[in-house]
């Protein structure tokens, strides 16, 4: 300090230069605060600016990070039963607000028209020609037909692809003691109604944490009691989010909702309407289901997760009554105008309500028209995830990751459904044009559904090389399967229980 003293100036006494060399070192030391302060303010001002413009940031990173996933799966909704979708007596508002934020399809397949098969087809990226389940096949005295050892899912490619999974609602594809158990597909989290038979009340005596059963005092499981499952379902989807929102999450949201029996613990908004109680209970079960819709959509929002998570809605079929029916001519669910609904193969039973939603990376507003089907979402997924598929699993699906991003639908040859119910049911559909046979006795119908999407004109007579066409697609599309035979009527049993509507 003295050589600092002196060369500043000589000349001063040393009490003089003792006392100048303090102030100086005093005055780097303050400059030294304000700039670590000034860092600090900097430091906050350019996090806050990142947070304002994360997925603008994102999208122009060099390694663009893996969303999460959420696919929500609802019983029995129909295009019908939104206000997005033209339905004007139930008030989704949540679900009409993320069509606005994200994109609307209007030709957006299910697996096929019944609950585990549909369900099948989407967690296995197989159509129902491939899938191991084609019927709902009840097992006594709880579940349903399991899948088979070794079935590859969706939950199984992201679970090895470092992702955390679950499925909480209604499973209905094998119970804990069998293959087909949520948690031995590559679920690591299991929440409500594993037999889809138990899943018609909303009332149950019981429901499932993983593979525990916890009982629901006040429930009988036949009419309206003390807990409503659904509320323990909604609570359980946003406990698990905030749970694993700092990893890559896949939540299977599979609501039963608004799946008959029509019960529910509050009529809310519709109960003073001049309505019967099955309507009220309906508007008021799909106005519930668009509320914890809302709640999750919130707390994405909240933790911050919104840019980074692709969240779809669907129904596992298109409309589930007929339109002469009481709620189907009330709510006038078949005013797409397409024919058929819920066990049939028309048009009606096979496009249902879909919905995806994405800042930054789905275009907001848009409405598809283009077609895409259930058996795609397993490609989806591993694209999004950069997975990788065994080298011996062929999906029927393709990858919608472009299209959901704005640009057109992935081309293919064909689209085929298939259903065990009663008589064997076949469709499919090339290009534009769809064919259905009611039994594999029965003739081939032919519809041009650019011109008649309502499919009232069979032009099965007029062009003989499509229905030919269409008649090898049937046979080629599918793999024979002894527990599938093509058969013109309905088995009264079935080898490990018996085929029974749901």
């Amino acid at each position: 300090m003295n050589q600092v003293g002196r060369a500043s100036n000589p000349g001063l006494p040393q009490s003089r230069r003792l006392g100048k060399v303090a102030v100086a070192t005093m005055m780097r030391q303050t400059d030294g605060m304000r700039i670590r302060r000034l860092s600090v303010v900097l430091l906050w001002l350019l996090n806050s600016l990142v947070a304002l413009l994360y997925p603008a940031v994102w999208l122009v990173g060099a390694a663009e990070p893996r969303p999460n996933i959420i696919f929500i799966l609802a019983d029995d909704l129909a295009q019908g039963d939104l206000g997005c979708y033209g339905q004007r007596l139930i008030q989704t508002p949540h679900l009409d607000r993320m069509a606005a934020e994200g994109t609307r399809y209007t030709q957006a397949y299910c697996g096929t028209t019944v609950c585990a098969p549909s369900r099948a087809s989407l967690i296995t990226g197989l159509h129902s020609g491939h899938c191991p389940i084609r019927a709902n096949r009840e097992i006594q005295p709880e579940g349903q037909m399991p899948l088979p050892a070794g079935t590859l899912t969706v939950a199984r490619v992201l679970k090895d692809a470092g992702y955390v999974t679950a499925c909480v609602g209604k499973w209905g594809m094998g119970m804990f003691d069998t293959s087909g158990s949520p948690l031995k597909v590559g679920f690591d989290h299991f929440f409500g109604y594993n037999c889809q038979r138990h899943a018609h009340s909303y009332f149950p005596t019981f429901l499932y944490n993983d593979d525990r059963r916890f009982d629901l005092p006040g429930n009988d499981g036949k009419g309206v009691g003390r807990t409503y499952a659904q509320n323990l379902i909604a609570d359980e989807v946003l406990r698990w989010i905030r749970a694993q929102k700092d990893r890559p999450f896949f939540l299977f949201y599979s609501v039963t909702l608004p799946h008959g029996r029509f019960e529910i613990d509050d009529q809310g908004i519709y109960k003073d309407k001049p309505w019967t109680d099955q309507q009220k209970n309906y508007a008021a079960m799909v106005t519930r289901l668009d509320t914890d819709i809302g709640r999750l959509l919130a707390l994405l929002k909240e933790l911050w997760l919104d840019g980074k998570t692709l969240v779809f809605v669907a129904g596992d079929n298109g409309s589930s009554f007929p339109p002469s029916s009481e709620l189907g001519r009330h709510f006038q669910q078949a005013s797409n105008g397409l024919r058929g609904f819920k066990r049939e193969l028309y048009e009606g039973g096979l496009r249902q309500a879909a919905l995806a939603r994405w800042p930054g990376q789905i275009p907001a507003g848009r409405v598809s028209d283009e077609p895409w089907a259930f058996w795609d979402f397993l490609p989806t997924a591993v694209e999004l995830a950069g997975a990788n598929l065994p080298r011996d699993f062929k999906s029927d699906g393709l990858s919608l990751v472009s299209f959901l991003k704005g640009g057109p639908a992935p081309q293919r040859d064909y689209f085929y459904w298939e259903l065990h119910e009663e008589a064997s049911l076949q469709a499919v559909r090339f290009g534009d044009w769809k064919a259905v046979r009611n039994g594999p006795s029965r003739p081939i119908e032919l519809y041009d559904l650019k011109t008649d999407p309502g499919e009232t004109k069979d032009l099965a007579a007029k062009r003989p090389d499509l229905v030919a066409k269409a008649a090898s697609l049937m046979k080629t599309a599918r793999t024979d399967d002894p527990n599938w035979p093509l058969r013109d009527r309905r088995p009264a049993k079935e080898a490990g229980g018996k085929v029974k509507k749901k």
